[in-house]
């Protein structure tokens, strides 16, 4: 099922990644004490930011790359029953 959610301008809509369920030492963790993830993979990118000479810039990310963004980045939304978050491109760290 195809996202039908456009960002606008320098915007990405990116799926986070599954948290963390299991501690490195096999202890199972619960809701409480998982750590929000800090990567994800994008699902659907605006058009670019258009500069103050009124071109546009193009995107340096696009659909299906897996991005790293800082932990309180983005506006979390839910669509169709799935959790999502849209950012800036300036808030997405590195591609992986």
């Amino acid at each position: 099922m195809a996202l039908n959610v456009k960002p606008l301008a320098d915007r990405v809509v990116v799926e986070p990644a599954p948290a963390e369920e299991m501690s490195s030492g096999g202890i199972i963790l619960p809701d409480t004490a998982q750590e929000k993830p800090q990567q994800g993979t994008v699902v659907a990118a605006g058009p670019g930011k258009v500069s103050d000479a009124g071109t546009t810039v193009a995107m340096e990310v696009k659909s299906g790359d897996k991005v790293l963004y800082g932990k309180y980045s983005g506006t979390e939304f839910s669509f169709e029953g799935t959790d999502y978050l849209i950012m800036r491109e300036s808030d997405i760290l590195a591609v992986l």
